[in-house]
């Protein structure tokens, strides 16, 4: 199975949903081929169909000082925080070909990134259950994971802290969640990682995970014509 892989830089949060919306129509009519776009986000609140506004614990008033917007969408899951130096992956594929089952779907992105720490890093990560999705290393997320499916097709996806300023978590309660921290590659690590170098091991081990043995990185142009 052949993947297409597009590499979206440093977007705003609504482009790269309108991105997603177009993308999804495009799939769900087999007009192109799975794909994962692979992207940083300016810094964003978000809020998922069970979010609660009480999780965002900083004033309106520090967001709009601070240039931060707070956007309610449609995946899964409550508050979390996308910024720079953290990976944010958005698969859009059709799950008839990765077993039309939902739970299986999220547990394959987090094997994604459980295989990603242990076999490039030697980092020991587990998933708790299906209340507490995302990826863990002790008894801090790593990556939060938040989805939505139509059709069968995917959108949204999975959000990895590599080299994310974990202070900009001080502004929510990641997830709803009050007794567990965030963490990142970069705070294990002691040292901020190549973010490109990390692109491409989250877009191998995806392949791996999902069993696609052919990669086509493309444009998002080229995509769409």
């Amino acid at each position: 199975m052949q993947l297409n892989i597009i590499k979206l830089g440093k977007i705003e949060y609504d482009e790269a949903f309108k991105i997603q919306q177009e993308l999804v129509k495009l799939r769900q009519d087999k007009a192109i081929g799975d794909t994962l776009l692979v992207l940083e986000h300016f810094p964003i609140i978000t809020v998922g169909r069970s979010g609660d506004n009480d999780n965002i614990i900083v004033p309106q008033d520090f967001l709009e000082e601070n240039n931060v917007k707070v956007n309610y969408v449609n995946r899964g899951g409550d508050v979390t925080y996308h910024g720079p130096g953290q990976i944010v992956g958005y698969p859009i594929i059709d799950l008839v070909n990765h077993g039309k089952d939902l739970k299986l779907y999220v547990s394959m992105l987090e094997d994604v990134i459980i295989k990603l720490l242990k076999e490039e890093f030697n980092i020991d990560a587990y998933t708790k259950d299906m209340k507490y999705t995302g990826v863990w290393v002790d008894d801090n997320k790593i990556t939060a994971i938040g989805v939505f499916i139509k059709r069968w097709v995917t959108m949204h996806g999975f959000a990895f802290n590599v080299n994310t300023n974990l202070d900009h978590f001080k502004w929510i309660i990641p997830c709803g969640i009050h007794d567990k921290g965030v963490t990142s590659l970069k705070g294990l690590l002691d040292k901020e990682l190549d973010l490109n170098t990390m692109i491409d091991l989250v877009a191998k081990y995806f392949c791996d995970v999902f069993g696609y043995d052919d990669i086509n990185e493309c444009s998002l142009e080229s995509i769409l014509q």
